[in-house]
């Protein structure tokens, strides 16, 4: 008999192998406005700046109905993605649903398990999004957060890089991380930070009830306002003369050491 764990590795394997051919990448005016139509996860959405044309009153209308983030770019970066013709839009499909965080929240609750979140604040390396994502899986983490705007697309290049975990694990778009960060505050969880100013070493840290940890940005880490709403600030002692590991590095350290610490309690 082949247990459940073993199915449901064998069907990300499939749809890992599935998106590696496909990109999400949609673009044309009508298609795109299909895909909103249709309800697909749209990560993000780009307009060719100063763009016109008939169909696009009715493109906003659906971007606004379907609250799609998106932004105004240069006509050249779209032209460096699309070979076809775009019409001046463009827009990646995530392969994964993304889900509402109170539901995942009460789900972790009524199992009567032990929370735990990664944020990731500005994270826009995909390989180190997915890495991440990998460890927070194998971790047991219950939760990946990752913001709706300034960070990696959850894309099909990033669930590769995953191994396929971001398909297991429940990932949230966040449209505002302090908020974000907030509201789990006030449900219970005790907010860390991985940052090399921390002045508490990462095993000197206690994690034995319901953690959120935020990983920052490649080029200068955790954002302050979330550095003022952390209950600890960790750091991971260096011996060498770089002064810093890499993020998805640092992210695996630091959820083994909550996996170890929660595994004795």
């Amino acid at each position: 008999m082949v247990c459940c764990k073993s199915v449901t590795l064998i069907f990300a394997s499939l749809i890992l192998n599935a998106l590696t051919k496909d990109n999400n990448l949609v673009y044309g005016i009508r298609p795109v406005m299909e895909a909103i139509a249709a309800g697909r996860e749209i990560d993000r959405l780009m307009l060719q700046q100063g763009l016109k044309g008939e169909l696009l009153p009715e493109l906003r209308r659906l971007m606004k109905e379907f609250d799609i983030p998106f932004q105004y770019v240069p006509i050249e970066k779209l032209n460096r993605l699309v070979r076809g013709n775009h019409q001046g839009v463009v827009c990646f499909v995530s392969p994964i649903a993304f889900q509402p965080l109170e539901n995942v929240l009460m789900s972790v609750f009524e199992k009567g398990e032990t929370p735990l979140f990664v944020i990731l604040d500005r994270i826009t390396d995909v390989r180190n999004l997915g890495a991440i994502a990998r460890s927070a899986e194998c971790a047991g983490a219950h939760a990946l957060i990752v913001p709706e705007k300034g960070g990696a697309p959850v894309s099909s290049d990033a669930l590769k890089t995953s191994a396929g975990a971001l398909s297991l694990l429940p990932v949230h778009r966040s449209k505002n991380l302090k908020q974000t960060i907030e509201y789990l505050k006030s449900s219970g969880l005790s907010i860390v930070a991985a940052s090399e100013k921390g002045k508490l070493l990462y095993h000197e840290a206690s994690f034995n009830g319901p953690v959120a940890l935020i990983m920052g940005s490649e080029e200068d880490g955790v954002s302050h306002e979330y550095l003022k709403l952390c209950d600890q600030v960790v750091s991971i002692p260096m011996r060498g003369t770089i002064g810093s590991l890499n993020v998805s590095v640092a992210a695996g350290i630091l959820l083994f050491e909550i996996v170890k610490q929660q595994s004795v309690v």
